[in-house]
């Protein structure tokens, strides 16, 4: 296994060229506000080094790209809403719950129809499939080119929403379509908020992948590109363009992942200091605990598959105030290496009390040497009380245990901390988010209602449907082991009822064999 990760953060842009699971070669280059410059210097200076000039079988790349787009308001579309539910839902029509600006932003037209199904799978109200092509009619003549369809209860049946996509596709070909049973699970307006969400960064999605290859091919490489997900694994460039919400969460996830492979851990707490924030979240079985609550996204709620998080402001570029002393939250970000004293800047930040208290030797030194120590002392408690508060609120069990330190600012993390067994640095700790990348595997996941069958039965057909869909993602089937198995008996339907959600993940299966039966 030859491949290349990438990680484009708020601060840096990170690459790594991993060869059979080691760390070849690693480099570190400032992010770009155009993002693509800054992934070919990086992948040029990767290159530079003979070791790493190697053909490689793939290119994985993390990118906060999207879910900036949705939080910084730019860069979305407006968009078609279809609502198939009528009359259950008129209540709560589709952007009820969305900040009034963003719904300004996104909201191109509603339509809200007769069908969908109820709670046990039966029809709701015969689809009103002649309503469904005078929407489709406005679409096209309002010029939407993208669209979300989310009907009642899909993920039980989604006969609805592939009714609604043919005659979309058949009215007005060119409109991009999402539906919401592809992402979200039972939850009608959460669902169908990560549906709008999906389709309002659907030009993002094509310009920005489409940039990435680009970048890919001016730097010579040769291999397909893959885009990082929520939970850790992969997904194909075409699936990324179809589904960005997927990439949400995909930095910090990275972060996670590569620092369990470099320290060999599978179970820890896992601390990644950035130039911007410190994201604390914790290892099970290799993978990031999910988080089972709503998570808001812009202000948005959803039920994406994503990380049980906590994000602080507190990176290596963080403001430093002097009166009183405080660390964070504002950062200098991108702008660390003009903007810090140490590199000939006028703020004072993170990194330059690190290098004044002799934690880290970068830039001038010479610069910070009249810092105050009262200050440089200050300053650092406050890191470490931040910090000791908000990994103790993540942890979910009394007793100690290990801590993994990675990130560009790890520095900041102390080497004792309450709570915490050991805290454990790794070699390309600075970059585990790239590794996090290129270690990525390929993932599959069944979330559907059975019925009439016993328990073991039930979690091995959800099995063999995950197992399908990740080798249809690009995974070797001989490859796959299971991640989460969940399941619930459903006691108001008939039949045994039973909700069963099973995740695998395996390799990258290797374009030059045959794929497994």
């Amino acid at each position: 296994m030859k491949r290349i990760g990438i990680d484009v953060g708020g601060t840096n842009t990170d690459a790594v060229l991993i060869v059979d699971e080691k760390v070849v070669h690693s480099v570190k280059r400032p992010t770009t506000a155009d993002v693509t410059s800054g992934i070919l210097d990086a992948l040029k200076a990767l290159r530079a080094e003979p070791a790493a000039a190697v053909k490689v079988d793939a290119v994985v790349i993390g990118t906060t790209h999207f879910i900036n787009a949705v939080v910084q308001r730019r860069h979305v579309q407006k968009i078609g809403a279809i609502r198939i539910g009528m009359p259950a839902s008129a209540s709560l029509p589709p952007f009820c719950d969305w900040p009034a600006d963003l719904a300004t932003l996104v909201n191109g037209e509603i339509f809200m129809l007769e069908g969908g199904h109820d709670y046990d799978g039966r029809p709701f109200m015969p689809l009103d499939t002649a309503g469904l092509k005078e929407a489709a009619r406005k679409i096209r003549d309002k010029g939407l080119r993208s669209v979300a369809v989310c009907s009642s209860f899909s993920p039980l049946d989604p006969s609805c929403e592939t009714t609604a996509r043919e005659i979309l596709a058949d009215i007005c070909p060119d409109v991009a379509v999402t539906l919401s049973h592809d992402l979200g699970r039972i939850g009608l307006l959460e669902r169908e908020n990560a549906a709008l969400l999906n389709a309002s960064l659907h030009d993002l999605a094509v310009t920005t992948v489409a940039a990435f290859r680009k970048a890919i091919a001016d730097s010579g490489i040769d291999a397909p590109l893959f885009l990082t997900q929520n939970d850790g694994t992969v997904m194909q460039a075409a699936i990324a363009t179809a589904f960005p919400v997927m990439s949400f969460a995909s930095g910090a996830t990275n972060s996670m992942r590569g620092a369990a492979h470099l320290s060999g851990l599978d179970d820890a707490m896992v601390v990644d200091v950035g130039g911007t924030t410190s994201d604390i979240g914790q290892l099970r079985h290799g993978f990031p605990r999910e988080a089972n609550a709503v998570v808001e996204v812009g202000g948005v709620r959803t039920l994406f598959r994503m990380p049980d998080l906590l994000s602080i402001g507190l990176g290596g570029g963080s403001h430093v105030d002097e009166d009183p002393v405080r660390v964070g939250p504002l950062s200098v970000g991108y702008r660390l290496t003009t903007d810090a004293l140490v590199f000939g800047g006028t703020r004072l930040t993170a990194t330059d009390i690190a290098v004044a208290a002799g934690l880290i030797d970068i830039g001038d030194r010479s610069r910070v040497a009249k810092l105050p120590k009262r200050l440089i002392d200050a300053a650092l408690r406050d890191a470490w009380r931040k910090l000791e508060e908000d990994i103790d609120r993540m942890k979910t069990e009394a007793g100690d245990v290990p801590l993994l330190a990675v990130g560009g600012g790890a520095f900041l993390v102390p080497d004792r901390l309450p709570g915490i067994s050991e805290i454990v640095r790794v070699p390309h700790g600075d970059c585990a988010n790239a590794v996090g990348a290129a270690i990525a595997q390929v993932s599959g996941e069944a979330d559907q209602v059975f019925r009439d069958l016993s328990r073991e039965d039930a979690i091995a057909a959800a099995r063999d449907i995950a197992a399908d869909r990740a080798v249809q993602a690009g995974a070797a089937r001989d490859s796959l082991k299971t991640v989460d198995v969940e399941d619930m008996p459903i006691a108001y339907l008939p039949g045994n009822a039973l909700r069963v959600r099973v995740r695998v993940a395996g390799a990258i299966a290797d374009p030059d064999l045959p794929a497994a039966a």
